[in-house]
C-alpha cells in the first residue's frame, strides 16, 4: 500500500499503519469516534501526519468522514462482508493457483510448517494462535504468488472485514472445519497443482461465506 504513496513521508506511514493496527485488532470499535488530538497524543504524531493517516484509512475503506463531526471506524455490515468474501474468492484462488506454479522447494517446506502449526493449534484448543496463523497463511500465498496487484487489493479488504472473520474464528468448531481446508490449499500449491490449488481456494472461501451467513441468523433469526 505504500507503493501507491511513494512520496510520503515516514511517520505518516506509521501513523497510518499504527491505526489499522490498532482498528484491525479491535481497539477501536465500528462507529467509534477517531479524535486527531487523542491519535496524536496516542501514537506520537503530530496532528498533520494523523489527518493525512485518516485521509488514507478513508480511502482504504476502513474509516469514514462524517460531516461536522469528524472521522470515525467504519462499520462493516453482514451483507458487505459476504461481498467482501465473494471478491476475496475470486482473488485468492487466482493468487493460490499463481503459487502453485512459482513455489519453490523452500517455500513448500515453508506452508507445510504453517499447516503443521496449524494443525497443533487446533489439537490444543489454542483458538487465537490459530488465527494468527491463519492470517499468515493467507498472506504468505499472496506474496509468493507474485500478483502484487491481488495481494494489495486483498489486504485492504481483510482490513476492512477483519471483525466478522475474527467472531468467526472464534465460533466453536469453526477451526475444524477450516483447517482441512486450508491443508488442502497447501498441498495443492505444493505439488505445483494450479487448478486445485484455485479449486481448493474457492471451496475454503466458500465455507466462509456460509459459516458468516450462518453466525448472523444464530444472533438474529428469522420470526415467521
Amino acid at each position: 500500500m505504500t507503493e501507491n504513496a511513494p512520496d510520503r513521508l515516514p511517520g505518516e506511514r506509521s501513523a497510518a499503519a499504527a491505526i489499522r493496527d490498532a482498528i484491525v485488532r479491535g481497539e477501536f470499535v465500528p462507529n467509534q469516534r477517531l479524535v486527531e488530538a487523542d491519535l496524536s497524543a496516542q501514537f506520537g504524531a503530530s496532528r498533520a501526519t494523523v489527518r493525512a493517516a485518516l485521509i488514507e484509512l478513508t480511502n482504504e475503506g476502513l474509516v469514514e468522514r462524517v460531516q461536522n463531526r469528524g472521522a470515525r471506524v467504519r462499520a462493516v455490515s453482514l451483507e458487505e462482508a459476504v461481498e467482501i468474501s465473494e471478491v476475496r474468492m475470486m482473488l485468492e484462488s487466482l493468487c493460490a493457483a499463481k503459487a502453485a506454479e512459482r513455489i519453490s522447494d523452500a517455500e513448500a517446506g515453508e506452508l507445510r510448517e504453517l499447516g503443521e502449526r496449524m494443525r497443533a493449534a487446533v489439537a490444543g484448543g489454542d483458538v487465537v494462535g490459530y488465527s494468527d496463523l491463519n492470517q499468515r497463511l493467507h498472506r504468505r500465498v499472496r506474496e509468493i504468488s507474485g500478483q502484487r496487484t491481488a495481494a494489495q487489493v486483498l489486504e485492504r479488504l481483510r482490513g476492512q472485514s477483519v471483525r466478522h472473520q475474527f467472531r468467526l474464528a472464534m465460533r466453536p468448531g469453526r477451526p475444524q472445519v477450516s483447517l482441512p481446508e486450508h491443508l488442502a490449499l497447501i498441498d495443492a500449491i505444493c505439488a505445483h497443482q494450479p487448478e486445485k490449488a484455485a479449486e481448493a481456494a474457492r471451496t475454503h472461501l466458500a465455507s466462509v461465506i456460509e459459516a458468516l451467513k450462518s453466525a448472523e441468523a444464530e444472533v438474529s433469526p428469522l420470526h415467521p
